[in-house]
């Protein structure tokens, strides 16, 4: 049909059924007195967008890998934000204590 093969990248199997599908749908065309070159050329727009459009396999396995390895970082990013908010909240308690008893230090010295 085009010159590159439709689902380059899958099992002889599932291209030999893509390929079988458009033959499929050129001869369905051509049966509803579509003309033939414009049969060919939906089959041949066709072919390129299985080719360049739809996920085989192996990409959604690819995928897959690298959606786990965003999620490791990701739980690593958020135990590293979890310990550093932990760390100012206690930063800011400390001093917030600090100034409350400071401030009834000296309100208790204070001259009356």
């Amino acid at each position: 049909m085009g010159g590159k093969s439709a689902l380059g990248g899958v099992s002889e199997g599932a291209r030999i059924a893509g390929v079988n599908a458009l033959y499929s749908l050129y001869d369905a065309l051509v049966s509803i007195n579509v003309p033939a070159d414009k049969a060919r050329a939906v089959v041949d727009a066709m072919e390129r967008d299985m080719t360049a459009i739809l996920a085989t396999k192996s990409d959604i396995e690819l995928l897959r890998q690298q959606l786990g390895s965003v999620r490791v970082e990701i739980k690593g990013d958020l135990a590293l934000l979890r310990a550093t908010m932990t760390v100012r909240l206690g930063s800011m308690l400390v001093v917030a204590i600090g100034v409350l008893f400071a401030a009834l230090t000296l309100t208790q010295h204070w001259p009356h």
